[in-house]
């Protein structure tokens, strides 16, 4: 990366940082409809600045603690996490991200995507959601997170949680019953959140 396009990531941070900021002071709150929160993190890992990142999400979680995220921006939070040594974050948010959109690591790892039969209605997953992924296997700076992600996604314990909650998504597809949907729902919630 020349200089000239890391000063202009450097700005792009800055200007986004001042806009929420001036949000803030206009409204007393965050009014970020336009998603400008979600965009630091792809600078920082451009910039393979994953300390300036952490700092960032940091910020994020205290000022946006109800802000699930898109799945792009969770796999960017794990990728962060990962490369600033938070290894047991960086499972929990991979596992956020998975549940985010099942179809994502595929598209990381270049394999073909297989539509599962499932409720998509509680996921951010539509068709072609995953064309835009910025991020592959192949890229050599996230070489060590490939190999980490791979490895991870192959344990028992990760392939029985994604199982798990694939499982719920597919009998809550079918089921119209309220009381067993909330249940079913209760579950994939209580899944996400235990790890």
């Amino acid at each position: 990366m020349t200089p000239k396009q890391t000063e202009r990531l450097l700005t792009k941070i800055s200007n986004i940082k001042r806009t929420l900021a001036a949000e803030k002071r206009k409204f007393g709150c965050y009014d970020d409809s336009r998603g400008l929160r979600y965009l630091p993190t792809k600078y920082f890992i451009q910039l393979q600045d994953y300390k300036g990142g952490l700092t960032y999400l940091r910020w994020f979680s205290k000022n946006f603690p109800d802000d699930g995220g898109f799945p792009d921006f969770l796999f960017e939070w794990t990728i962060i996490l990962f490369k600033c040594g938070k290894s047991k974050g960086a499972v929990k948010k991979a596992f956020e991200t998975f549940c985010a959109n099942t179809y994502l690591f595929d598209k990381f790892f270049g394999r073909p995507i297989t539509p599962i039969d499932k409720w998509e209605g509680s996921n951010l997953e539509v068709p072609g959601f995953t064309d835009y992924l910025d991020y592959s296997s192949g890229q050599a700076e996230l070489a060590d997170f490939s190999e980490w992600l791979d490895s991870l996604t192959a344990t028992d314990d990760f392939k029985s949680r994604c199982d798990k909650y694939i499982d719920i998504h597919r009998r809550l597809k079918m089921e119209n019953d309220r009381e067993t949907r909330h249940y079913l729902i209760m579950q994939a919630r209580q899944l996400e959140e235990t790890l």
